[in-house]
């Protein structure tokens, strides 16, 4: 997943988007005269909100051909806002910096497979998890020697940048490692490793596994070390302020999850 000013396995997750730690900028806006009032969370009409989504995390969010955003936490989000009566309007935002954009409110939410933790928990609220993943080793086929995360103390790994795995490499590595290449998205890391320029990729095993399934000019591995902790994705918005709407997104999510749409979806984007 992704991780706050720290990053999969996020995303990118763009709200939408992970991850799942970031530091927050102040907002640049002026001090009101008292009485100060809690703004509202800026919507494009009364019912449709502003989401900021990483959009190069797929199978979670990512653009098509015609540079839409699609994807399971896009499909997943239009059945909570259809269950509830509320409208997403989704954007592609950079995962660096996606955090401060929804502080300065910008955005409204973001839904970019964000790892809760608690230290995020300290700077924003969540909705309840939407979706359980897992830190996710690949290396090329044919390289035995790594089969867990401690053989990566002395290799070339690729992570998305300020992600969950970031955090992680930097604990096996060192802070100061040259050794860990980091890039923009998950998807970009797993090109690095495709072309030869790392010995392995870590980053969430949502990502991993849907570039390992349709990758076929190269054979990967993927491993998933015991050590590694089960991640947990919420919808993020602004710290104490939009109550309402996250009783909303609690709300569909709960009620879209009985009715077995959730697991249409899922079954749509991760198969059975």
């Amino acid at each position: 997943m992704k991780l706050l000013k720290y990053g999969k396995r996020f995303f990118s997750l763009c709200v939408l988007t992970v991850c799942v730690a970031c530091s927050q900028s102040e907002s640049t806006q002026s001090t009101p005269v008292a009485p100060t009032v809690e703004p509202k969370p800026v919507a494009l009409d009364k019912n449709t909100y502003k989401v900021a989504v990483d959009a190069t995390f797929s199978p979670f969010e990512f653009q098509d051909e015609k540079g839409d955003i699609i994807g399971f936490s896009v499909d997943l989000m239009t059945a909570i806002g259809n269950n509830q009566g509320i409208k997403f309007q989704f954007n592609a935002v950079p995962w660096e910096g996606i955090f401060e954009r929804l502080d300065s409110k910008e955005y409204d939410l973001i839904v970019a497979s964000v790892t809760i933790t608690e230290e995020r928990k300290q700077k924003m609220d969540f909705s309840n998890p939407y979706f359980e993943a897992t830190q996710m080793i690949a290396v090329k086929g044919d390289n035995v020697a790594i089969k867990s995360i401690d053989d990566l103390k002395n290799k070339s790994v690729s992570v998305q940048t300020e992600s969950v795995s970031d955090e992680l490499l930097q604990k096996i590595q060192g802070a100061n490692s040259n050794k860990i290449k980091r890039l923009e998205s998950l998807p970009a890391a797993l090109e690095e490793l495709a072309q030869g320029n790392v010995e392995a990729t870590v980053g969430d095993n949502g990502v991993i596994q849907f570039f390992v399934d349709n990758n076929y000019a190269v054979t990967f591995r993927t491993i998933i070390d015991p050590s590694f902790e089960k991640e947990e994705y919420g919808v993020a918005v602004r710290k104490n302020r939009d109550d309402e709407l996250l009783s909303k997104i609690n709300t569909g999510l709960q009620n879209i999850q009985a009715s077995g749409v959730y697991e249409q979806l899922r079954q749509k984007w991760f198969g059975k």
